[in-house]
């Protein structure tokens, strides 16, 4: 939700030079797992920065049904966008080998821990099927562990280490995990409102923090194909008394959805500044940002923008004469049967709502409300609520492509987080699993859990 939430970048095609793998080429083992093969071989074009080289990796590496998925091209987008954003990869640790399937640690250009998860084909030539990078708050706490047998095995040991961690009051909130639609596990742990006692329950509603950024892109591609909007129109088209008339000019809807725009955050100084309980719209976002000069020129490179997402919903309400909350209500969540989704109004009394807690400073594990910290309503950029059964009906209906989102053929990685608030959705289309963890603990609660469980699916 704010600068520093831990985002999930998903890329079916992905990441550095054999030395980059701790040796020179030459010296690579003649075992080498096949995945680690190709993780030293795609980490060499990635770190190259030539768009042909890339091109040429991509057209050879990659199974038939990988390419199918997802077609070089946006393969080749997505390169553009983790080159920007990352600028060069280096693999500090193989952190698991298996014949089919590597984990590695990597230190990006930018300073960033990413984990790479790198799948290859069973049987030879032990082709690409996809690469996974993730940021990861700590890569001293990281644990992967091996794929269960069977799901009952995977299920026992989820129940297992949960309950572990709410014991040691490391875990509130729920865990959902499906194959396709079919239930595997769903449970919950720890209070919703610790001073009331009050447990969070399967159906309690969580913060989803950034993962609402999700809806925004539905909801532009959605006016999109109605013709209401062009991915290449500027800011000024629908907002001609934004505030940076030169922002206004230049900046994209297309920037905006890649955070290439420039724009930057809307937490900061004048955010801590401004009584919280006045956050109620969208507009009243803009001025906690909007004037304030481009951090680059549109295009140039990637930053992570929640002020960005502001200027999108704005957009949204103006191309659509409805406003965002609405307008996400009744065109993604009624017809995904997601009706205990919603922004609400941080004053209004909306029952079985998981109060969040963080960390408190100083202390030694001691947790606090964070209430204060939270605006008077979440925006098109974060912050509005969910329960884990509403977000499997979500992956449900762009799996089902009841509502439609661009480039998710080979699934969707989202998360969220903030003090007290942490969301992690994961959903593999080739296996067809998907993981949900909602959090009203502080990074990496949901996203620890969801790695743990990921790392158990059966291969």
């Amino acid at each position: 939700m704010n600068s520093r939430i831990r985002r999930v970048i998903a890329l079916a095609a992905a990441v550095c030079a054999a030395a980059a793998l701790g040796a020179p080429a030459q010296e690579q083992k003649a075992e080498e797992q096949p995945a680690t093969r190709r993780l030293a071989a795609y980490l060499q074009a990635f770190n190259s920065g030539r768009p042909g080289e890339m091109k040429a990796f991509i057209e050879t590496n990659f199974a038939a049904v990988a390419l199918n998925q997802i077609p070089v091209a946006t393969r080749m987008a997505r390169f553009e966008q983790a080159k920007a954003a990352l600028g060069s990869l280096r693999v500090e640790k193989i952190a698991v080998e298996r014949p089919a399937q590597t984990f590695a640690l990597a230190k990006a250009g930018n300073g960033e821990d990413i984990l790479l998860r790198v799948s290859v084909e069973k049987d030879p030539p032990f082709k690409l099927l996809a690469i996974i990078l993730e940021r990861v708050d700590d890569p001293n706490d990281l644990i992967i562990a091996d794929p269960k047998a069977d799901e009952a095995e995977l299920v026992a040991s989820i129940k297992a280490y949960l309950e572990a961690e709410a014991g040691a009051d490391e875990f509130s909130g729920v865990v959902l995990v499906a194959k396709d639609s079919r239930v595997l596990f769903h449970e919950a742990y720890g209070y919703a409102d610790r001073e009331a006692k009050a447990p969070n329950r399967k159906d309690t509603k969580f913060n989803l923090g950034s993962i609402n950024k999700g809806f925004t892109r539905v909801a532009i591609h959605q006016l999109e194909r109605q013709g209401k909007l062009g991915l290449d129109d500027p800011i000024k088209k629908f907002l001609p008394d934004y505030p940076n008339a030169a922002a206004a000019e230049k900046v994209t809807i297309r920037h905006l959805l890649d955070m290439t725009s420039g724009i930057g955050d809307f937490f900061g100084a004048r955010y801590d500044a401004t009584p919280k309980e006045t956050i109620r719209a969208l507009r009243d976002y803009l001025p906690l940002f909007a004037d304030l000069p481009l951090e680059f020129e549109p295009g140039a490179r990637n930053r992570y923008s929640n002020g960005g997402f502001v200027v999108l919903g704005l957009i949204i309400e103006k191309a659509s004469g409805e406003d965002y909350y609405a307008f996400v209500r009744e065109n993604i969540f009624r017809p995904c049967g997601m009706s205990d989704t919603d922004s609400y109004p941080r004053d209004a009394d909306v029952p079985n709502l998981a109060r969040g807690y963080a960390r408190a400073a100083g202390t030694a594990g001691g947790r606090v409300l964070n209430l204060a910290t939270l605006p008077g309503r979440g925006s098109s950029a974060g912050g509005g609520y969910s329960t884990a059964e509403d977000m499997l009906r979500y992956i449900m209906a762009l799996k089902d492509k009841k509502v439609l989102l661009p480039d998710i053929a080979s699934g969707l990685a989202i998360a969220g987080g903030a003090p007290g608030i942490n969301a992690r959705v994961d959903w593999d289309q080739r296996t067809g699993y998907t993981v949900i963890v909602l959090s009203n603990y502080d990074p990496p609660a949901a996203g620890q859990v969801a790695r743990r469980i990921i790392s158990w699916l059966p291969q």
